[in-house]
C-alpha cells in the first residue's frame, strides 16, 4: 500500500472550497457527474456517479474534511484534506494513505486532472 501527499492552490477563499468539497449540488456542477454527500458524520459518500466512494469521518467547516475511500476488498484508504488561507485563496494540503499499488497512478492523476484540476476551474 502505499501515500500520496500533494499541495494545491484554488483561487478562492477556503469557505468556498469548503462549500465545493462538501455540498452535494457544488460536487454535480464542477464534476459534471451524480454525488451523494452529506456533512454527518459517518455517512456514505459517493462522487463521479458512482465511481468514488467511501464514508465521511470529520468535517471541521472551511479547514478540513476526512474520508474512508473504498477499494474493494483492500484496507479503506484514509483522505485528508486540510485547507488553509494563502494569499491567492486556499491553499489546498491533501494526504491519502492506503493507497493499493497497482491503482496509485492512476489515483494521483485522477487529484491532479479530474479531482483539483476541475475544482480550480470552477473558480477562473
Amino acid at each position: 500500500m502505499k501515500q500520496l501527499k500533494r499541495y494545491y492552490t484554488i483561487k478562492a477563499d477556503p469557505k468556498d472550497v469548503y462549500n465545493a468539497l462538501t455540498n452535494q449540488k457544488m460536487l454535480e456542477i464542477w464534476t459534471g457527474e451524480t454525488a451523494l454527500m452529506s456533512l454527518e458524520p459517518n455517512s456514505d459518500f459517493s462522487l463521479w456517479g458512482g465511481s468514488i466512494s467511501g464514508k465521511n469521518i470529520e468535517f471541521e467547516p472551511n479547514k478540513k474534511i476526512v474520508q474512508h475511500w473504498y477499494f474493494g476488498e483492500e484496507e479503506d484508504s484514509v483522505v485528508t484534506i486540510k485547507l488553509h488561507e494563502h494569499k491567492k485563496g486556499t491553499s489546498v494540503e491533501l494526504h491519502q494513505t492506503n493507497i493499493p499499488e497497482e491503482a496509485f497512478d492512476n489515483i494521483s492523476e485522477g487529484w491532479d486532472e479530474d479531482y483539483f484540476g476541475a475544482l480550480n476551474e470552477l473558480f477562473i
